[in-house]
């Protein structure tokens, strides 16, 4: 009751329009499970006309029977309103079969669509499929082919015929494994879809600070010259000098971890500021840790920091110990080494460890 009457005031209020779309709202905040504001906002892009409800009926009914959750609906239809519109059989249907046979089984058809439901406007046969053939070489398995699409569902929007292609062309042709174009899909799926001159530059970029394309390190190198422009690449670079680095140790360390350079501003600032300030590490430290950097200090750093800290004033650590290994190695290890190990001794270290204040008194 308290609703409707909420929806009858809104209405009268913001809707002097047609009937129509009053009903619309109606329809979207009853029958979808959308917002009032956001159904009065979408109202604005589709019309739902009360005498012809079968076509969005039908859509709304066969997305429940895929396994869609009111909230799935809610955001598929704010997102792409025009779904409603759509024909469950000759549209709907032969896509989402054709996901289910690829293995988009269960919660993750829905968690597909709500991430990027204008992959539903795109051709099958056109389309859809050439993508997830284009995708199967570059892996093992099915299950790492629905891995890389759900880190990246926008993908699947991509003309395929345009610089994704020819990105991975260019690779390959330069020497770029196919395994290791796979892993840049996987961690920087956006690097793939760059216009192809960015591309082309920042592999040149690459190989001139170093990097062969057989190396390891040269996708991520690429990945980073790709996502920072130009101009914060030097920002940050100055940065760093401001803070007592040469430019040669600011590209050794960017060598040895290259998302360094993708790291704000701020966070370089906080973060060197912690390690010189409080942990006292020297910067030939820094340079031979870079990766350091990219840790959060609030959830990472400063908990173990404070644990070894009061480790080493209780004596239960003696000696000269280095903090690479703590703060390197994952949590479950780092919580079996250094703090239910000391439990006895030190019942107070999980509380210390897990203590967001910036200080811990030994």
């Amino acid at each position: 009751m308290r609703r409707n009457l909420l929806l009858s005031l809104i209405q009268k209020r913001f809707l002097q329009t047609s009937s129509s779309s009053s009903f619309t709202v109606q329809f979207l905040v009853n029958s979808c499970g959308i917002p009032l504001q956001s159904a009065l906002s979408v109202s604005k892009k589709i019309q739902i006309d009360a005498n012809n409800l079968h076509n969005p009926q039908s859509v709304i009914q066969f997305l429940k029977s895929n396994d869609f959750k009111d909230t799935h609906i809610a955001k598929t239809i704010e997102k792409w309103p025009a779904v409603l519109h759509s024909r469950t059989e000759d549209t709907l249907k032969p896509k989402f079969d054709f996901f289910i046979k690829n293995g988009f089984e269960g919660q993750l058809l829905p968690q597909l669509i709500v991430s990027n439901p204008d992959v539903l406007r795109r051709h099958l046969g056109s389309h859809i499929k050439p993508f997830f053939e284009f995708l199967k070489p570059f892996y093992c398995s099915n299950e790492e082919v629905i891995e890389a699409i759900m880190r990246a569902p926008w993908l699947l929007s991509v003309p395929l015929n345009g610089d994704i292609q020819l990105n991975t062309d260019f690779l390959i042709k330069e020497g770029v494994s196919i395994d290791r174009i796979a892993k840049l899909m996987q961690w920087q799926p956006r690097v793939m879809g760059q216009k192809h001159d960015k591309m082309v530059y920042a592999v040149t970029a690459t190989k001139k600070m170093g990097f062969q394309s057989g190396d390891s390190m040269f996708v991520r190198a690429l990945a980073a010259l790709v996502i920072v422009s130009e101009s914060t690449w030097r920002k940050r670079i100055e940065v760093m000098k401001s803070m007592g680095w040469s430019e040669d140790e600011v590209l050794c360390a960017f060598k040895r971890f290259p998302p360094l350079l993708t790291c704000s501003e701020e966070k370089i600032r906080g973060a060197m500021d912690f390690f010189y300030n409080t942990m006292e590490l020297e910067r030939k430290s820094l340079i031979t840790y870079p990766h350091f950097i990219g840790f959060s200090i609030d959830k990472r750093v400063r908990p173990r920091y404070n644990v070894m800290k009061v480790l080493e004033s209780r004596k239960l650590i003696e000696g000269d110990w280095n903090i690479a290994t703590p703060l390197t190695i994952s949590e479950e290890k780092f919580l079996l080494n250094y703090v239910t190990k000391y439990a006895d001794k030190a019942p107070d270290l999980l509380q210390i460890y897990t203590d967001k204040s910036e200080r811990v008194n030994t």
